[in-house]
C-alpha cells in the first residue's frame, strides 16, 4: 500500500518524451517538481495523487481538499 498526497498543478513543462513531463504542484503551499507522465490528460490548474515524485492519477478537487483536510486532522492529533 502506498501514500499518495494531493496536489495543485501550477505549471506544467511539456517534453518531446511523455514521461519527460513535469510540472510545478503545490501541496498546501509547498511546492515540488513532480513527474507528470503517467497523467497525458492533467492541466495547470488540476490536483493529482502524488506518491514519490510521480503523479498517479488526475482527483477531483473536492476530493482533493477533504483528504488534505483529514491529513490535516490526523498531524494536529499526534501533536496533542
Amino acid at each position: 500500500m502506498c501514500l499518495a498526497i494531493p496536489g495543485k498543478i501550477l505549471t506544467i513543462q511539456e517534453a518531446d518524451s511523455l514521461m519527460d513531463r513535469k510540472g510545478q504542484v503545490s501541496f498546501g503551499g509547498i511546492v515540488k517538481e513532480v513527474q507528470l507522465g503517467f497523467v497525458p490528460e492533467a492541466h495547470v490548474g488540476d490536483y493529482v495523487n502524488v506518491h514519490v515524485g510521480f503523479a498517479l492519477c488526475v482527483i477531483d478537487e473536492i476530493e482533493a481538499i477533504e483528504t488534505l483536510r483529514i491529513y490535516e486532522k490526523m498531524n494536529s492529533l499526534q501533536k496533542k
